[in-house]
């Protein structure tokens, strides 16, 4: 069987005309070179290279066998040129899993200065509030909410956000601002879907004092960002991560209710199938995201 090696070093030495220039190219000593040319023409039975003092030149069987495998060696060398400029910048398609809400609290504009800092980097955001199979889906990095127990993952947590009850001025305005928790079952609530209409939400005091208080309403929807704008629209009083409520508060579209209350957040962790061989454009982007975001946290400071 040939060595491809060897086979790859005869193509060098016939590229270059020189056993010197071929060795030197490919920082080998030109006695091992030599030596591995000779070998693969006892491979193959026959003299490949005519040797002199001054120059070589190929045998006609040399010609032939260089006509045939010269093309393959030189295509695979420029695919290991291409894979090495790959991995000396981020390139290549990311798929990106995000819940539905992700673009409600990620400035989009972050995007557009990602790919316009990397020109050869796509990105694919998959967007559902179900988890996805990273694996089965192709997905390259995830931004997941709640507690992941998932060990066949690489999960790293970025976010610790708290909820907040929010609800619209006209809301409020139309049903008044409630004083103490009890009310709020008196309330229209927009809650996650469920099959009565109600929910429960666990709730802690200024003094870390749990409460628990059950609510209905009429809009129910599995998708937290669907929840954001039904609260802004007056639909009802809402329980929501305050990353994703705070620039709607600092907008007055939505208002504070019950401030003394706190829910028990989400947060928020990036997930990878594999801590291996991850892309340059992979981790560039989810460093930028965790950059961006822990940022975010810091200025809005959870509502505070």
């Amino acid at each position: 069987m040939l060595d491809l090696n060897e086979v790859a070093m005869f193509v060098q030495v016939a590229h270059c005309g020189s056993f010197a220039e071929a060795a030197r190219r490919l920082s080998v000593p030109s006695a091992t070179l030599s030596r591995r040319i000779q070998q693969l023409e006892a491979r193959l039975g026959t003299r490949l290279i005519q040797r002199s003092t001054r120059k070589l030149t190929l045998t006609s069987a040399g010609e032939s066998f260089h006509e045939r495998c010269g093309p393959a060696v030189e295509e695979l060398i420029d695919a290991d040129h291409l894979h090495a400029a790959d991995n000396a910048e981020p390139s290549g398609m990311v798929r990106v899993a995000a819940p539905t809400s992700f673009f409600g609290f990620f400035q989009m504009e972050s995007v557009e200065e990602f790919l316009a800092k990397h020109p050869l980097v796509r990105l694919d955001f998959v967007l559902s509030d179900l988890f996805v199979d990273l694996i089965a889906d192709r997905i390259d990095v995830a931004f997941r909410g709640g507690s992941l127990q998932d060990s066949t993952n690489v999960i790293r947590r970025i976010l610790a956000s708290h909820g907040e009850l929010i609800a619209s001025p006209s809301y409020l305005a139309a049903h008044g601002m409630s004083t103490e928790l009890e009310e709020l079952r008196e309330h229209e609530c927009v809650v996650q879907s469920s099959a009565g209409g109600s929910a429960t939400w666990h709730l802690q005091d200024m003094n870390g004092m749990q409460k628990v208080v059950r609510v209905t309403g009429r809009f129910n929807s599995n998708a937290q960002e669907v929840l954001r704008k039904a609260a802004c629209a007056g639909l009802g009083i809402a329980a929501l991560p305050s990353i994703l409520t705070a620039s709607d508060i600092a907008a007055g579209r939505l208002v504070r209710v019950l401030p003394q209350y706190t829910r028990a957040g989400r947060g928020l962790s990036v997930v990878y199938p594999s801590r291996q061989h991850r892309p340059l454009a992979v981790t560039a982007f989810a460093d930028m995201a965790v950059e961006k975001l822990s940022h975010q946290d810091r200025v809005r400071a959870f509502g505070a």
